[in-house]
C-alpha cells in the first residue's frame, strides 16, 4: 500500500518537473536543469523518508494501541475468570454452610432425642421408685395387719373367758373320744389336743375333767 502511494507521488513529481521544463524553455542549460532535478529528487526523497517515518510511527502507534487493547481485553478476561472462580468459591462456601447447618440441625435433633430418652428413663426410674414405695407400703400394711392380728390373739388369749372357753373345749374333746376343731365364742380357733398322737382318737375313762 505504501509502495503504491510512493510510485504515484513519484509520477506526479515527474510530471511536475516536465511541466516546469516546458515552461522554462531551454534557458539555463542542461547542467542547471540537471542540478534542479537532483535537488528536486533529494527533496522528494526527504519528503518520502519523512512520510515513511510518519507512516511508520503512525503504524507503530496503531499497533501499540491494538496491543494495549488486546492486553486490556486479556485483563478483562482474567477479571471475568477471577469473578467466576470467586463465584465458584462462594457457591462452595455456601454448600459448606448449608451442610454445616444441616449437620448442626441433625445433631440438635439427636441431642433432643437423647434428652427425650433420658427423660423417659427418668420417668421409668420414677415409676420404679413409685412401685418400690408401693411395695414398701403394702409390706408395711401387711406387717401392721399381722402385728395387729398377733396383738389381738395375744390379748384374747390372755382374757379369762378365753382361757375358760379353751379349757372347756379341750375337756369336751377328750370326753367324746375324738378331736374336733372348734371355735370359741370370741372367734379364736382352739386346736386343743387335735395334734397330739396320744389323745387323737382315744377315749379317756375314769377321769374327772369338770371345770
Amino acid at each position: 500500500m505504501r509502495d503504491t502511494s510512493k510510485r504515484e507521488k513519484e509520477r506526479e513529481r515527474e510530471r511536475e518537473r516536465e511541466r516546469r521544463e516546458r515552461e522554462g524553455g531551454r534557458e539555463g542549460g542542461r547542467e542547471r536543469r540537471e542540478r534542479e532535478r537532483q535537488r528536486e529528487r533529494e527533496r522528494d526523497r526527504q519528503t518520502d523518508r519523512q512520510t515513511d517515518r510518519q507512516t511508520d510511527r503512525q503504524t507503530d502507534r496503531e499497533r501499540e494501541r491494538e496491543r494495549e487493547r488486546e492486553r486490556e481485553r486479556e485483563r478483562e478476561r482474567e477479571r471475568e475468570r477471577e469473578r467466576e472462580r470467586e463465584a465458584e468459591r462462594e457457591r462452595y462456601r455456601e454448600r459448606e454452610r448449608q451442610t454445616d447447618r444441616q449437620t448442626e440441625r441433625e445433631r440438635e435433633r439427636e441431642r433432643e432425642r437423647e434428652r427425650e430418652r433420658e427423660r423417659e428413663r427418668e420417668r421409668e426410674r420414677e415409676r420404679e421408685r413409685e412401685r418400690e414405695r408401693e411395695r414398701d407400703r403394702q409390706t408395711d400394711r401387711q406387717t401392721d395387719r399381722q402385728r395387729d392380728r398377733q396383738t389381738d390373739r395375744d390379748r384374747d388369749r390372755d382374757r379369762p373367758e378365753a382361757l375358760a372357753s379353751q379349757q372347756f373345749n379341750e375337756v369336751q374333746r377328750i370326753r367324746t373320744g375324738f378331736c374336733v376343731k372348734t371355735t370359741n365364742k370370741i372367734g379364736a380357733t382352739a386346736d386343743g389336743f387335735e395334734s397330739s398322737s396320744f389323745f387323737k382318737g382315744k377315749a379317756i375313762e375314769n377321769e374327772d375333767f369338770s371345770l
